[in-house]
């Protein structure tokens, strides 16, 4: 919707972005800084490489309870984002992790990476745009195929966020284990 708007009509980004808060802004600096750094190679330690994707996650659940809280379609809503969460999770659990641990020092060698940059990026974007759509067309809150789509969006960044996350935990847990066999 807010996408067609712009395309036919240009000049009605210009009254969008002037009604947007001012936080709003203050919040899309924050996360692109902290997209930003990722994009550097880094050492971090296991707190540091899960603050990211528990904000993130945060995130999202208050984007899907902000958006539907009211709705009727709430239930079905945080049914999907669960669902998606679970999924994309699993996808990316599977895979291995493009970093490495260091059990002595209790801390990743992580290489840096435009991924993160881009899933933040993407969040922020779904949860601006659904808060534009939202306050052009209330009515979109009952939409059960709109909320719902919404919530998979948001279900999906999630289970990227923690996926990652997971794979580099998962190194942490190992490290033991292989230590003491070798």
């Amino acid at each position: 919707m807010l996408i067609q708007l712009i395309a036919n009509h240009p000049e009605a980004l210009g009254p969008i972005v002037r009604n947007t808060p001012t936080w709003v802004w203050g919040m899309l600096t924050a996360l692109m800084v902290l997209g930003i750094s990722q994009l550097r190679d880094r050492t971090a330690g296991l707190v540091r490489v899960s603050l990211t994707p528990v904000g993130m996650t945060i995130f999202s659940i208050w984007g899907t309870v902000a958006a539907f809280g009211s709705s009727p379609v709430f239930g079905q809503a945080l049914g999907v984002w669960l669902v998606t969460t679970t999924i994309v999770f699993a996808l990316l659990f599977r895979t291995q992790a493009n970093a490495r641990y260091d059990a002595a020092t209790r801390s990743y060698a992580i290489p840096g990476s435009v991924v993160p940059l881009a899933l933040i990026a993407g969040i922020f974007l779904v949860k601006y745009t659904v808060g534009v759509e939202l306050a052009m067309a209330p009515q979109l809150i009952r939409d059960s195929q709109y909320a719902l789509t919404v919530a998979a969006l948001y279900g999906a960044f999630t289970g990227m966020f923690i996926g990652r996350a997971a794979r580099l935990w998962r190194l942490a847990y190992r490290a033991p284990a292989t230590m003491a066999a070798a």
